[in-house]
């Protein structure tokens, strides 16, 4: 996956700002080009299996590092609880434990839907035409 330095520029371009068209621009001499000239150009060089490789390999770190697993996030209301808990602000406190019960699953939203005067929900299914070829 050998990329020239004006390919390589488009990806990090591409990276920085999200906008291709826009690394397009920085990556080569767009100057004179319409914007559709610059935008199909763009969308060409994301189709290229060397180019979309190497913007995936660039963005892969930051991916990572953003990941968040439920043990953390269990981790971060725990402590967040009992920082509320420990300065005797309560509520605070007990929504950050049901916030934990809710991301492991214990507590679970329900809603109960009612039709007209909390009558039961009317459902009405299309009329379906079967032809039969004979």
């Amino acid at each position: 996956m050998s990329l020239t330095q004006k390919q390589e520029n488009f990806c990090i371009a591409y990276i920085e700002t999200g906008n291709a068209s826009e690394a397009y621009r920085r990556a080569y001499d767009a100057e004179n080009m319409k914007p559709e000239t610059v935008t199909k150009r763009a969308s060409e060089m994301l189709i290229d299996g060397n180019i979309a490789g190497r913007v995936a390999e660039l963005r892969a770190p930051v991916i990572a590092k953003a990941q968040i697993t439920l043990e953390q996030h269990l981790d971060d209301l725990k402590r967040l609880r009992d920082l509320a808990e420990a300065a005797a602000k309560f509520g605070p406190a007990v929504q950050a434990e049901m916030a934990r019960g809710k991301a492991s699953g214990l507590y679970v939203d329900k809603t109960e839907l009612t039709g007209k005067d909390g009558g039961p929900v009317e459902v009405v299914a299309p009329k379906l035409e079967i032809i039969l070829n004979k």
